[in-house]
């Protein structure tokens, strides 16, 4: 299932392993911001984030996985939840569109991956 792209580090960068659903917004030095979409049924690759910060521009219900683990995850509308580092591939299992922003922290002293998918 892990067809991700290496990037510094090793990183699995989702902007090259999905971008037909992650876009860069903006980045500098310390951030850097994406925006992500998907519909119903759309799954993603293995890819890996740092401790970011996801924002719910939309309500949605999603699978995150990660070495055949899941877990499921609700988040309505406006919801700011932190995301600590990981790995994960994610399904769309709801019947809305997703729509989030990520705020990606790059120089966040514990970039670990969490032992679970998904938000604390």
């Amino acid at each position: 299932m892990d067809a991700g792209v290496a990037v510094g580090g090793g990183r699995r960068d989702p902007v090259e392993t999905d971008p037909d659903l992650y876009r860069l917004l903006w980045e500098n030095e310390d951030v850097r911001v994406l925006e992500y979409w998907d519909d119903p049924g759309q799954e993603t690759t293995v890819h890996d984030h740092p401790n970011s910060v996801l924002i719910a521009l939309s309500d949605f219900h999603r699978r995150l996985s990660i070495d055949g683990h899941g877990r499921d995850v609700e988040l309505g509308y406006g919801t700011a939840q932190w995301l600590p580092a990981q790995s994960h591939s994610g399904k769309n299992i709801g019947t809305t569109r997703t729509h989030t922003i990520l705020v990606e922290l790059k120089n966040s002293r514990a970039n670990r991956p969490a032992a679970t998918p998904g938000p604390e």
